[in-house]
């Protein structure tokens, strides 16, 4: 009697340390290749939009540093972009580059954790313990600013919580001296290494065209050739006033979505030293405006609340009630480092948001996982996984 050959099925997750966060995959095998992927996504979900809908506006903005929670400040730039929409508050050009500053920041902190941990993941450890000490570089500025390593609680709607301390201006410049040596070790190690080529070389290809049907934005995209960028379609915060290049892929392979990768640390270092120059711009005009003059939507200075009893009074009422908005609808959407992240809120003329939704690159992206990995061996889940970027902060909710 012959044995029935039959596929095998097999748990990939919920903690698998490749998974990068809690994601379980239902494969089914042939052998060592894949027929097909099911992801189950959920694990993590905390209910993120309803417990905004039953915050204030000034409330809700800590649960968007929770979300990608390696791209905090992305998420609080939507969100405060979708709130001012509403108020139809225009913030000074000041706050604005300050938020571009910290923006491309934050997108060097995601890239080098997305790049390190994706070679880690295909067993090279060495980027990841040289480009961790960089990325501690990176919180030291997050925290002498916030005061917080991680959940900034910074980009607020009005403009900014802190002006910039210091000195912080000198010390960026001289990291972002030294990083751009940087990043040229990083492709030492990894963009001509033979093991790196034969594990990412033609692996998890996705056309322009599946591209666009299943929804990637970002790095995801502009791997596979496509010319699509927030910054350069909306110019939100001003971006219109700073030179930069849109790096693109060839063939839309997990090779050329690293290279994407690299190519934007050197665009966002460019990008940090224009905005640096305009520091020093404003510096020489005396402008030191970090939020709007409008104590009904930011609080007043702590040194002004000592003598003014109506900033005092502003303070109480800011905090306690917040603000409310007149019913209407906004949808903002910024190039966060993992793609177009966007916030739809609906006001209806109270203090809270009545609606609010999120729109997550990642869960996009997981989408696509199936087309990406049919037909290809095991191994090659964890290389296409590592280049999705996926953070289940913003996945789940």
């Amino acid at each position: 009697m012959l044995n029935k050959i039959k596929n095998l099925t097999l748990n990939f997750g919920p903690q698998h340390p490749a998974a990068h966060g809690v994601l379980r995959l239902v494969l089914y095998l042939d052998g060592e290749f894949i027929k097909k992927v099911d992801p189950h996504i959920g694990l993590l979900h905390r209910g993120t939009e309803k417990l905004i809908e039953y915050k204030t506006y000034i409330q809700a903005l800590p649960y968007f540093d929770r979300l990608d929670y390696v791209s905090m400040m992305s998420q609080e730039h939507s969100y405060s972009l979708c709130v001012e929409y509403l108020l139809n508050c225009n913030i000074t050009l000041r706050s604005k580059i300050i938020r571009i500053f910290f923006c491309e920041i934050t997108r060097i902190l995601n890239h080098l954790l997305a790049i390190t941990t994706h070679a880690l993941d295909i067993g090279a450890l060495t980027p990841f313990l040289w480009f961790f000490e960089e990325r501690e570089k990176i919180m030291e500025f997050y925290e002498r600013v916030t005061g917080a390593r991680m959940h900034a609680n910074y980009i607020r709607p009005g403009g900014v919580s802190h002006d910039l301390p210091k000195g912080l201006i000198d010390d960026v410049f001289i990291f972002i001296s030294q990083f751009v040596k940087r990043i040229d070790e990083l492709e030492d190690l990894l963009k001509y290494n033979r093991i790196w080529l034969e594990r990412l070389l033609y692996i998890g290809i996705i056309n322009y065209k599946d591209a666009f049907l299943y929804g990637f934005t970002g790095p995801m995209l502009r791997g596979s050739g496509v010319l699509w960028d927030i910054r350069l379609m909306d110019s939100y915060d001003s971006y219109n006033l700073l030179d930069y290049c849109i790096p693109l892929g060839t063939i839309g392979d997990s090779y050329d979505r690293y290279m994407v990768r690299v190519s934007e640390l050197r665009e966002s270092c460019a990008i940090i030293l224009q905005c640096l120059n305009f520091f020093k711009i404003f510096e020489s005009l005396q402008d030191t405006s970090f939020v709007v003059d409008d104590f009904k939507l930011v609080p007043p200075y702590r040194a002004l609340m000592k003598y003014s009893m109506e900033s005092l009074i502003h303070h109480y009422k800011l905090y306690s009630e917040g603000y409310t908005i007149q019913k209407e609808e906004a949808y903002s959407v910024v190039e966060a480092p993992k793609g177009e992240f966007g916030v739809y809120i609906v006001s209806n003329n109270t203090n809270r948001p009545y609606r609010c939704r999120i729109k997550s690159p990642g869960f996009l992206h997981l989408q696509g996982l199936n087309h990406m990995v049919s037909g290809l061996f095991l191994a090659d889940l964890v290389t296409i996984i590592g280049t999705q970027d996926l953070v289940f902060g913003e996945i789940d909710r």
